[in-house]
């Protein structure tokens, strides 16, 4: 579905983004996979798919809270590229607290890193995009945009600025035919769902109407829906993976 193309996915090494990674590669997708350090195991993996003869996978490292970081995966990844079909902005921080315990700090280092790195990455990789006159940008962002469950304030504010941007992004670069969609995952089987209590898992899980969590997969598949040419007429959308939640 992806042969051909070359993809960038940040936050690729674990949960969703790595479930993303293998997908696009077992789609016949090259991918630059950026993660904030290079891992033994990671790169062992990453060289499996390419054993499996699956689309080469390229490990860069880029941290989202570091400027410098952002422009130096930019400017390797670019390099000698002659076209970039797909950006995957899923690298994220998770924060919590309630609204008067609420810490500046810990606000601006989420806000850091979901939107401003997220906005640096995009507009340092649509540059390609814009003179090749196609792409698919996709960002992660997150069911807490829609409900405002106590504890989220920081999170979802993010998450709710990553969607509007979104939308603003796909407005201004449809003229170069480059869609942004966003994908807005409920409860996931991720590193951050074994760390929650049964007791929080169990009521999020409850309050979808599939009444199960999402597994990476069936989030995986939704960006390759909005990577592929099947959703060419699909731009500045937000698609739900959640279950049905209300």
């Amino acid at each position: 579905m992806l042969e051909g193309k070359i993809a960038v996915v940040t936050g690729a090494n674990r949960g969703i983004g790595r479930c993303i990674l293998e997908t696009f590669a077992r789609n016949g997708c090259q991918v630059f996979a950026c993660v904030r350090q290079k891992d033994v195991g990671f790169e062992k993996a990453v060289d499996a798919l390419s054993l499996q003869g699956l689309a080469h996978v390229t490990v860069v490292e880029l941290d989202l809270a570091d400027e410098s970081s952002i422009k130096s995966a930019v400017r390797q990844i670019v390099g000698d590229l002659s076209h970039l079909d797909i950006l995957v902005n899923n690298a994220g921080v998770a924060s919590g607290g309630l609204f008067q315990m609420c810490n500046l700090a810990e606000l601006r280092r989420t806000f850091e890193v979901n939107v401003f790195g997220t906005l640096q990455v995009s507009q340092g990789f649509v540059r390609l995009m814009t003179r090749q006159k196609s792409g698919s940008i996709i960002n992660i962002a997150s069911s807490a945009a829609f409900f405002s469950d106590p504890g989220t304030l920081s999170y979802g504010c993010s998450k709710t600025a990553l969607v509007r941007m979104t939308e603003s992004m796909a407005t201004e670069l449809g003229v170069f035919n480059v869609r942004v969609n966003a994908i807005a995952p409920g409860l996931t089987r991720t590193d951050m769902f074994e760390q929650m209590a049964p007791a929080a898992r169990e009521v999020l899980i409850q309050r979808s109407a599939l009444k199960r969590a999402a597994e990476p997969q069936d989030v995986a598949n939704a960006a390759l829906y909005l990577a592929s040419d099947l959703s060419s007429f699909v731009t500045g959308q937000t698609l739900r993976v959640d279950g049905g939640m209300y």
